[in-house]
Formats: structure tokens, C-alpha cells, sequence
């Protein structure tokens, strides 16, 4: 049918894939870093230069974009920045999201409006920082986008329509996935006045043409177009091991949670992606290796040595407090030490099993809610740890893949402009990615008990944490 490629733009680099619009087999790459502050959306436009300057678009049909999500770029009535971009992981707006809670009634109140408590990340959170911090600026602003937002428009030369998807509406904390819809009354709460937004299309729906004729895609946020690139489908979740820790899976609806716990995001496929994030997750695996002077890898390798329960050790491992379950300002804590059980290789093994069952509590927070996991992917360079494959799957109960590396966002947003180009009432079926594949098997029984007892443990200690 042709040939599509895929753009990602992370916080620091610019990544192509070229694919075959039928196969998915990926026939071209390009690279390139940020070449001046991450925050200034001209140098991701230089570093999308730089890395498809070898000719990575010659022969394209059409172009996908994913982005790093959750940044902002305020404009002013003439279609310019009024300030450097905000980035998602800006830690200044969290005092800004605080107060943004409050201003609406609290969490309960945000969760039943737009399926998300406002976060640093959000851009509604970094409105209201604006209008706090840089006063002068926000009353600059008449529109605001997100990075992928602003790459897709800068590709199409800047055209009077601005647009977005549903995956990337969904973090912004004024979009509903429940209704579909904008809440802009909240982005004006936040901003102190009406602001426009980009118009959100469907995930086949094509944006428009580069002054060349190249057709560009809707385009999504890196998470959506990584699961998309991935292929998991409804009865898989995705967790993520990272400083802190994320659980996300494919539903076929939107999830309204009170307490906030979830966060109702939508998908790049038209289904939804409803999400739940711990504070804490490979973060736990450093400070262990650190305190019994190693590194990670060799935590990994202690623990082997030990046995599943850890001679009746267990790690809460709330090291920076925990947002799952809701506890801000506690520490984590060790407990059932023995004179036999205080050797390394136990410690190790509780580490490794406190944070995963930490992630256990994530996962059985969707499926409470009628959430299928048949299937989780194992995302980061701790799920490369043989002690973290070993134990994963018994304590999380199914089965768990770790996908071979490759530049899955990429590849997600190549596969939707392909989906776009062809028109087709669904997405091409491209190859799953390839995986290495762990089963609970005889194990089972032994994961579910250190489960269980994590889970007293963790009942006794904070009484109540997950409600009744």
C-alpha cells in the first residue's frame, strides 16, 4: 500500500521509524538529540530535521506523531509561545495542582468531572501555575497545545485548524474520557479566563497535508502510541518500572473513580486506558542495592539466593511516601526480621518482592473495577532483572512478557498513520511485539501466600489505606 513513518519526540531526542504501510516491517531509521534546551519547542523542530536528514521521509505517504505528554505550550493570539514550554515533569507546579483541587471542591469533585485529580504533570495544573507565577504571560495567552499538538501543527505549516486525539486529551485535566468532551470552564478556572483548545479527532482521522502533500495522522502521547506500537489489546495491562511505577490497561469504557485513583485516559485505538501510579517502584531496587553496596544488577543476584517470602521479611516500600494507596506522608518499613533472616541475599528478595507487590496493589485497583488482565507486559530496565522476571508473574498472577527493545512509540504512531492512509474502519493488524514469556506455573501457590502475607502486613500497619 505504500510507505509511513513514525515520529517520536521525547524529552530529549527525536526518533523515526520508516515502515511498510502493509507489513509493519520497519525498512528505515533516524536519530537525533534535543540540540538546545529541552524546553524550547524550536529545538525539537531542529532535532526533526537533523534526524530525518538522511532522507528517512523520501518515498513517506504519511507521517504519525507521538510526543512526550503532558507539556504545554501557551500561545498568544498570533499562534506564538508566550514562555519556554512547561514540561510534564516540572515539579514547581505541584503546589499549583494543590490549590487547583481545592478550587473545584476536592478530589472527588475533579474525578467525577474529568476522570483525573489534577497532578504537576497536567497542563490544567501548569495553567494555573501560570496564572499564579507569570501573571503578565498568562493574560497573554489564547490557546494552548501539547507538544505532539505542536509538532503536528508546525509539520502542516501552521494552518488556521488546530487538533489533538483523544489519548492526548486525556491527560490534559479538561477533557472527560467518560463524556468525550472539553470542559473548558476548567481550563478557565485554572487560567483566571477563556482559552482555546485544539479540536479533538478520531484516532483514524487524518489531521491534514504538509505543504508537500504528505499526509499527516491524528498523532497521540508517547504512552498511547507505545501500547498501540506494542499491539496489546483488550485482556492486556501494561505495567511500567520506572523511579515510580504505572499500571495501565486496554477497556472497552471509562472508569469514574472517586477517589481519584484511577485516571480515566483514552487510548490511541478508540477504546480507553484507565491508569494507576505508585510513588515508588524501581527507586525501592536502588536504595536496597545501595545500602548493601551494590548495584541493581546485584540486588537481582541476591535474591536469587533467597527464597520466595524472604525468610518472612517484608518490605513496604513507600519510600517517598505513596499515592497508592493514599499515603503522602508515611516512609516505608521493614518488618518480620529474625536473627536467621538478616543476611543480604533475604534483604534483597524482600526488596524485589515489596516493590512488586507495591505494583500488585496498582493492578488489583483495576481489577476491582472489572479490569481482564490475562496478560501483562513488563515495561523498563528492571523487568530485565532475572529476579524481578522470576518472582512477577506468581505474585501478579498471570503472565507476564517482557517485550524485546525496540522503538515501540515510534512504530505506534507510524502504524496509525498507516491506519489513517488506508481509511479502514480498523487499525493494519502489524506483528505483536516480540516478547520473552514467563508463567506463573508451579510457583503460583508460593507468590500468592508472600502476597498475602505483604497484604497483612500492610492492613496491620496502615489500617483502612484502600478504604472499605
Amino acid at each position: 500500500m505504500g510507505i509511513v513513518a513514525g515520529l517520536e519526540s521525547s524529552a530529549e531526542y527525536t526518533r523515526i521509524v520508516v515502515c511498510d504501510a502493509d507489513s509493519g516491517a520497519v525498512v528505515k531509521h533516524g536519530h537525533a538529540d534535543h540540540p538546545a534546551e529541552r524546553d524550547d519547542p524550536q529545538s525539537w523542530l531542529m532535532s526533526l530535521g537533523k534526524a530525518a536528514s538522511s532522507g528517512q521521509f523520501s518515498d513517506v505517504e504519511a507521517i504519525g506523531v507521538a510526543a512526550q505528554q503532558q507539556g504545554l505550550i501557551a500561545l498568544d493570539s498570533a499562534g506564538n509561545p508566550v514562555r519556554s514550554a512547561l514540561l510534564g515533569n516540572d515539579r514547581r507546579i505541584q503546589p499549583a495542582a494543590a490549590d487547583l483541587v481545592d478550587a473545584l471542591g476536592g478530589r472527588h469533585a475533579w474525578a467525577e468531572a474529568v476522570g483525573t485529580v489534577p497532578e504537576a504533570g497536567h497542563p490544567v495544573s501548569k495553567l494555573r501555575w501560570l496564572a499564579r507565577a507569570e501573571p503578565q504571560a498568562a493574560a497573554s495567552v489564547a490557546e494552548v497545545l501539547q507538544p505532539h499538538d505542536w509538532l503536528v501543527w508546525q509539520l502542516m505549516a501552521r494552518p488556521a485548524r488546530r487538533t489533538t486525539d483523544r489519548g492526548e486529551a486525556s491527560g490534559t485535566g479538561y477533557w472527560s474520557a467518560a463524556l468525550e468532551t472539553y470542559r473548558p470552564d476548567l481550563a478557565e478556572l485554572a487560567l483566571g479566563h477563556q482559552v482555546a483548545l485544539p479540536e479533538v479527532i478520531g484516532p483514524a482521522e487524518p489531521a491534514g497535508r504538509t505543504p508537500e502533500g504528505l499526509l499527516i495522522s491524528a498523532g497521540t502521547g508517547e504512552t498511547m502510541a507505545a501500547a498501540f506500537g506494542l499491539g496489546v489489546d483488550v485482556g492486556d495491562a501494561v505495567m511500567s518500572l520506572g523511579a515510580s511505577g504505572s499500571v495501565c490497561a486496554v477497556h472497552h469504557e471509562a472508569l469514574n473513580d472517586p477517589s481519584g485513583t484511577i485516571t480515566s485516559y483514552a487510548d490511541a485505538t478508540g477504546m480507553h486506558m484507565p491508569a494507576v501510579r505508585t510513588l515508588n517502584a524501581t527507586r525501592v531496587l536502588r536504595g536496597a542495592a545501595e545500602m548493601l553496596g551494590t548495584d541493581v544488577k546485584g540486588l537481582s543476584e541476591l535474591a536469587q539466593r533467597s527464597t520466595p517470602g524472604a525468610y518472612g521479611m517484608v518490605l513496604l516500600p513507600y519510600l517517598e511516601g505513596e499515592q497508592t494507596p493514599n499515603l503522602p506522608h508515611t516512609a516505608g518499613s521493614l518488618h518480620g526480621m529474625r536473627r536467621e533472616s538478616m543476611k543480604p541475599e533475604h534483604l534483597a528478595r524482600a526488596a524485589v518482592e515489596g516493590m512488586l507487590c507495591g505494583l500488585a496493589d496498582a493492578l488489583d485497583v483495576l481489577r476491582g473495577r472489572g479490569v481482564q488482565v490475562r496478560r501483562l507486559f513488563l515495561l523498563g530496565p528492571a523487568a530485565n532483572l532475572p529476579a524481578v522476571q522470576a518472582a512477577a508473574p506468581a505474585l501478579f498472577g498471570t503472565q507476564v512478557v517482557v517485550p524485546r527493545p525496540a522503538d515501540y512509540t515510534a512504530i505506534g504512531a507510524a502504524r496509525q498513520a498507516a491506519w489513517a492512509l488506508n481509511g479502514a474502519a480498523q487499525p493494519p493488524r502489524w506483528p505483536t511485539a516480540e516478547c520473552e514469556v514467563f508463567d506463573p506455573g508451579e510457583s503460583l501457590a508460593a507468590g500468592q501466600a508472600v502476597r498475602q502475607q505483604y497484604v497483612t502486613v500492610r492492613e496491620e500497619t496502615h489500617p483502612g489505606a484502600f478504604g472499605a
